[in-house]
């Protein structure tokens, strides 16, 4: 959950004991976890970790990675407060390379980063997944800059889903759609929002 990926304001975000975008899971990811085929799952800017723990309490195996040290340590105080168990890594994703062929899942939500940058990593997940293996991703899209309730204050690091075939392309994808929906996490995201969903898969 980045706009951009400078750790100092992400740290500062999460520095209080509120966590910022709420303990529960994502919408879009609950509706579509039971996709993700058994195994390891990587959460691209995992943040606080509300979307980790959910997929290490239905039995995945999890790495979590963001460049916040305060966001991961709540994330693994929310995991042990659980009792599920999660690894994290804290690393600026323009330094983090998704290793191939490995991952049964790979999830990336409200993950907003530089175009070049972005282009990078989804090039690197639809390598990274194993045959069969499940990417995603929601993210916020142009017209959520008019709505102002939560995500990027620039068009720039927003994604559409004709971007999104593109930077996933090698991948069949079963969801790929642009909505306006009520999104209630913590208090930065919360109200009418113009989002991108997408559930897709690697080619067998």
């Amino acid at each position: 959950m980045t706009s951009n990926y400078n750790a100092e304001f992400w740290n500062a975000r999460y520095g209080s004991e509120e966590y910022a975008y709420g303990t529960s899971p994502n919408d879009f990811l609950v509706e579509v976890a039971g996709r993700i085929p058994p195994g390891r799952v990587l959460c691209l800017a995992e943040g606080e970790g509300r979307n980790a723990v959910f997929l290490a309490e239905h039995g995945y195996q999890v790495l979590g990675v963001d460049a916040s040290a305060a966001g991961l340590g709540k994330a693994r105080r929310l995991a042990e407060s659980r009792g599920v168990t999660m690894e994290t890594v804290m690393t600026d994703l323009a330094e983090f390379d998704i290793q191939p062929g490995y991952w049964s899942g790979i999830v990336s939500i409200f993950a907003h980063l530089p175009k070049d940058l972005r282009q990078r990593l989804h090039r690197q997940a639809v390598e990274g997944l194993v045959e069969g293996g499940a990417l995603v991703l929601e993210a916020y899209t142009p017209q959520q800059i008019a709505l102002g309730t939560g995500g990027p204050p620039v068009a720039e690091l927003t994604m559409t889903a004709d971007t999104l075939r593109k930077e996933l392309r090698g991948l069949d994808f079963e969801i790929a759609r642009e909505i306006e929906r009520e999104v209630h996490e913590g208090a930065f995201h919360s109200g009418p929002s113009a989002v991108v969903q997408i559930l897709a898969f690697k080619h067998r």
